[in-house]
């Protein structure tokens, strides 16, 4: 079975991370000069996000799908999506949509009898849920999750997103904003009366390997060369060339979003996805390492095989900005710029259902294409996508999604049948 190119991680990471900070330094030159204008320009944004809570205003932007659609998104609303990095789309789907796709994945679930045969939390995302009632479930191919990531709204708004980067540069397409690679994610399923601890605030797509891989000093290459400036976060060059070290939080494709799609009704004080709603934050993550505060052989916590944690002790002023999601509706979405910190606020007896189908934008490009191929593998098997624990729970269940059941833009997105290239 074909494999996606995963990086070799050093067999000292300490010692390699004094070195990449020592070349860092050296590229750099003056790092607390670098680091104060960074810290300087987030000032102003972590100054707005505060003052739009205060006004009682909604800190991400809320898009209408029927404006996505008509391509009548205005320029004010295309600016504040690049400068918060984040978006909800109202109506991505109907609402009655979205709630006959959430009772169909409660008969799948339950007609294949999945309580009693789940075996507990296979990685660390799950957290310590009790093995019996999970909030994660480790399930891909149910009818539900197939129709919503083949759906041509979802398409629309996928392609809506990919194009607010910049996918051409340094003469090179880094990807194809029209066509989706069909990233295939789990479910979640949160019941009323839920007490839950959270998440706390990280990145994605990598930790360590922001510093240390080769791919990652080129799409970083401006900051890491002392150029705060030319830093475009939009700008997708070497961004599709990044490959992370084997781990249970890896991801093999380029996102352009995280996102999921909402299917049931959520209110924004029930444990809801916060972040930080400033894509250039990252340099901010990126450089404080390198400040002398920091031990020789620490990227301010980050580790191998661990997600890229933000705290109070390391990056006080950017949690000054974490920011929650509005109130959303079944069939509205939530999508955030795969280097957004983001985290899920801990709840108390929650009120109300919190459920929701986990699809990002993974445009297609050589890499994602690799791993679509791995994925339609999978599909057919009925085994769970290789990015994630191989728990393979639904290869006998006889219900799951067929291939005969896709559509045009899923079989493009698969390279399956009838795929257009």
């Amino acid at each position: 079975m074909e494999q996606t190119s995963w990086a070799t991680p050093p067999e000292d990471i300490s010692t390699a991370i004094v070195a990449v900070k020592k070349k860092l330094r050296a590229q750099i030159g003056d790092v607390n000069a670098l680091f104060a204008r960074i810290e300087a320009a987030l000032e102003i944004e972590v100054a707005d996000i505060v003052a739009t809570k205060e006004r009682g205003e909604d800190v991400w932007p809320v898009i209408q799908f029927s404006d996505i659609a008509a391509g009548t998104v205005s320029k004010q609303q295309l600016d504040l999506i690049h400068r918060r990095g984040c978006a909800v789309v109202r109506g991505q789907v109907p609402v009655e949509t979205a709630t006959a796709w959430d009772r169909s994945l409660v008969d799948y679930v339950d007609s294949n009898d999945f309580e009693k045969k789940y075996r507990g939390p296979a990685d660390d995302f799950f957290g310590t849920l009790a093995a019996s009632r999970p909030e994660i479930y480790p399930i891909y191919w149910s009818a539900a999750q197939m129709e919503a990531r083949q759906h041509a709204n979802t398409a629309t708004v996928q392609s809506f997103l990919n194009a607010q980067w910049k996918n051409e540069s340094q003469g090179t397409v880094w990807f194809d904003p029209d066509q989706d690679s069909m990233y295939p994610d789990r479910i979640r399923r949160r019941p009323p009366g839920v007490t839950s601890q959270g998440l706390g605030a990280h990145t994605d797509s990598g930790s360590v390997e922001r510093w240390l891989t080769p791919a990652y000093q080129e799409v970083f290459s401006t900051l890491f060369h002392g150029d705060f400036d030319s830093y475009d976060p939009w700008d997708a060059a070497h961004r599709t060339e990044v490959d992370e070290y084997p781990s249970s939080t890896m991801c093999s494709v380029f996102r352009s979003f995280q996102g999921w799609l909402a299917l049931s009704e959520m209110q924004h004080d029930q444990g809801v996805l916060h972040v930080v709603p400033a894509p250039s934050a990252m340099a901010y993550l990126l450089i404080r390492p390198l400040l002398e505060d920091v031990p020789e052989d620490s990227l301010c916590g980050a580790a191998q095989g661990k997600a890229l944690g933000v705290n109070e002790q390391w990056h006080p002023l950017l949690m000054k900005a974490v920011s929650g999601i509005p109130d959303v509706q079944p069939g509205d979405s939530v999508w955030w710029h795969s280097d957004l910190i983001h985290s899920v606020a801990p709840v108390t007896d929650q009120e109300g259902w919190g459920n929701v189908i986990y699809i990002p934008a993974a445009p297609m490009c050589e890499k994602n294409a690799r791993y679509a191929a791995n994925v339609a593998e999978r599909f057919r098997l009925g085994e769970s996508p290789t990015d994630f624990p191989q728990e393979d729970y639904e290869v006998e269940w006889p219900n799951r999604f067929a291939e005969a059941q896709l559509n045009e833009i899923g079989a493009r997105a698969l390279g399956l049948r009838g795929a257009v290239r």
